[in-house]
């Protein structure tokens, strides 16, 4: 690990496709964002047309992710943070809940949307006692992933490995194996952050099936108990995995919307 100041990792040959929808940019439209192109517009309205919730979910796991990262800086004592599948910021953005809580929080960032990678800088202001860094790169590379964070991430010490809204665009297989690698990786102490849609919703599930059809973005739908097998050889924070707005939830005068179909969880590594 180094104390260099925030850096930006890139693939060479990335580039801005506006003519193909992009799932970050697509969420970024979702949460009422303007960095996005009107394939992803059009991609993510369409989507909103057979299931009009799905901006509900959309938040849902945005203020899943704020709760689970207030958890790990305040209860859990964790001081570094690998985002994977990051997407464009928004507010509460990982670092900023983190070095809210602990100002010293390390955080790398991983996405492959060039358009994520062009907004970095968003992403790469720190407190100066912590660091951030941004890596374009693949979840499929997971070691490539694991050399690069090591540039600002200690992997002697306990680090959060957040993969929220990001699995479901990869097959079980593929799914399974990244984790396990990653998770392999790091050290006793370190947490495993999960959001992910589930099929609990026939509309949903149907609005998906259509959407994977058309071939721009693919997303598997699973069940809580599929999402919960990303946990084996660890210990479940509780509750366990449940609908993302009924972990750990904070007093709100608003009810949670009742379309939402996301489990989330957290897990310790013994």
């Amino acid at each position: 690990m180094t104390d260099d100041a925030p850096s930006t990792h890139r693939r060479p040959n990335s580039g801005i496709d506006t003519s193909v929808p992009h799932s970050a940019r697509m969420w970024n439209h979702w949460l009422g964002g303007k960095d996005n192109y009107e394939a992803d517009r059009a991609a993510a309205d369409q989507f909103a047309a057979a299931f009009p919730a799905i901006a509900d979910n959309a938040r849902a796991f945005r203020h899943f992710l704020a709760r689970s990262i207030r958890y790990l800086a305040e209860d859990a004592g964790i001081r570094q943070f690998l985002d994977i599948g990051t997407g464009l910021p928004t507010v509460d953005n990982t670092h900023e809940v983190a070095q809210r809580v602990a100002p010293e929080s390390r955080i790398v960032y991983v996405d492959n949307d060039p358009l994520v990678l062009a907004h970095a800088r968003a992403l790469l202001t720190s407190t100066p006692e912590g660091a951030t860094a941004y890596l374009d790169a693949d979840l499929r590379e997971p070691e490539a992933i694991l050399r690069s964070a090591a540039e600002t991430l200690d992997f002697e010490r306990p680090i959060a490995l957040v993969l929220s809204g990001i699995l479901g665009h990869y097959e079980d297989a593929v799914a399974d194996d990244v984790v396990a690698r990653l998770t392999a990786a790091l050290p006793s102490g370190s947490h495993l952050v999960v959001c992910d849609g589930t099929d609990t919703s026939p509309e949903l599930n149907e609005a998906q099936r259509m959407h994977n059809e058309r071939g721009a973005v693919v997303y598997h739908l699973r069940s809580h108990e599929r999402i919960a097998r990303f946990f084996d050889g660890m210990e479940l924070v509780e509750p366990g995995v449940v609908p993302c707005y009924e972990w750990r939830p904070e007093p709100s005068p608003f009810e949670p919307p009742a379309d939402v179909h996301a489990a989330g969880a957290v897990g310790r590594k013994p």
